[in-house]
């Protein structure tokens, strides 16, 4: 499985997919995308980008709202409240973060 998710901020981004949830990077590419691997998956990071010749009426764009919810992620694991706890005690509440994490 390959997931694409599209961010405002690189950096941030990949440090929460690889410092908070254990991803494994596996390459990054000028700043503006970024290769991970977790949980068997395939997780590309990508900052937005406007149209591009062969389809001129497309933007790629990062959430604007934390009240839209346009895409989720899903992880299986053995333990979801144990998993809860510790993603809980990695990071700050939920109202400090953007929503695109």
């Amino acid at each position: 499985m390959t997931v694409l998710r599209v961010v405002s901020d690189l950096d941030r981004s990949r440090h929460f997919y690889r410092d908070v949830l254990g991803a494994r990077e596996i390459r990054e590419y000028g700043g503006t995308s970024a290769v991970l691997q977790i949980a068997g998956a395939w997780l590309l990071l990508v900052t937005g980008g406007g149209p591009t010749p062969d389809k001129p009426t497309v933007t790629f764009a990062p959430p604007t709202s934390a009240d839209v919810v346009s895409d989720e992620l899903t992880f299986k694991v053995p333990d979801c409240r144990a998993a809860y706890e510790a993603l809980k005690q990695s990071t700050s509440a939920p109202a400090d973060q953007p929503a695109e994490v």
